[in-house]
């Protein structure tokens, strides 16, 4: 019998979900991204974005996945999630939740088109600084490369249907719902479009989703900037970044209790059902 999408997302978690910080779990660091590569590379080739941090070189994974036709030259949407943890935690919510569904959408995406090509990447050092990202897109900015967006997943597998569950920074508290069994979108004024129609979709798929638009690059909201679509914000990109809010919600976060078995993998589904039909078709 076919695996469902439920089925897959669960078997990349558990090869993800270990510790796997790249300084003191190298190991783990290792074969994460090693099961990344390899799964990247059923669906295409997987080229290496290298960087140096404190002396040392670290490693991006990117999978292009081109469009047909004119398609083929129009600028990509960038999905990214990182794959190192803190030390000690297993990471499940924090960031293997969001590395299943990037792997997820490298499946679909090599058989179903979008409006745009699709560039999934793999970033490490999210944990220090966002270092990954940052190197990334300082390059992508130096080469004078478009994007047509930039998704961020940062953690997407947590659900509390517990009232008064949900925390927010300062204000955000009196504008959206206490409980937290929703996904949040977190753009700029310049993504307003491709916020509602995210929404939109998500919405469709049976997903409660609420979204949010920051100004200022999110510096009036400093936990906006915590993933990293921050760096691309910084170069002037368009990005979202996608999540279940963090320690927002997650009481497990950057622990050694962030395992598989406090996610909600059916809200994780619903999460990933929705990523397809709203980044497929994207104006």
């Amino acid at each position: 019998m076919a695996e469902s999408p439920l089925d897959r997302l669960t078997r990349h978690l558990e090869q993800i979900v270990r510790e796997r910080n790249p300084f003191f779990s190298s190991g783990g660091h290792f074969y994460v991204r090693e099961y990344l590569r390899q799964e990247f590379q059923q669906y295409g080739e997987v080229t290496s974005h290298f960087f140096e941090f404190k002396g040392k070189q670290f490693e991006n994974l990117i999978l292009d996945l081109p469009a047909s036709g004119e398609l083929a030259e129009k600028p990509p949407i960038l999905i990214g999630a990182h794959y190192d943890t803190v030390p000690g935690s297993p990471g499940a919510d924090d960031n293997g939740s969001a590395l299943a569904v990037l792997l997820e959408l490298g499946r679909y995406f090599s058989r179903e088109s979008a409006n745009y090509p699709i560039r999934l990447v793999a970033f490490d050092l999210e944990e220090y600084g966002l270092s990954g990202s940052s190197a990334y897109a300082r390059e992508l900015k130096q080469r004078k490369q478009d994007l047509r967006l930039m998704l961020s997943l940062e953690m997407l597998g947590y659900c509390d249907k517990t009232p008064d569950s949900q925390k927010y920074p300062a204000f955000l508290k009196y504008f959206y719902p206490s409980t937290g069994d929703f996904i949040a979108l977190i753009g700029t004024p310049r993504t307003w479009g491709d916020l509602r129609h995210l929404h939109r979709k998500m919405l469709e798929n049976n997903g409660k989703c609420e979204f949010l638009p920051v100004p200022l690059q999110g510096y009036l909201v400093p936990d906006a900037r915590r993933s990293d679509h921050s760096p691309f914000w910084s170069r002037g990109y368009r990005a979202i970044m996608v999540t279940d809010t963090a320690n927002m919600r997650n009481p497990h976060y950057h622990s050694v209790r962030d395992t598989i078995d406090t996610l909600d993998l059916d809200f994780l589904a619903g999460v990933c059902q929705g990523l397809c039909s709203g980044i497929r078709s994207l104006p």
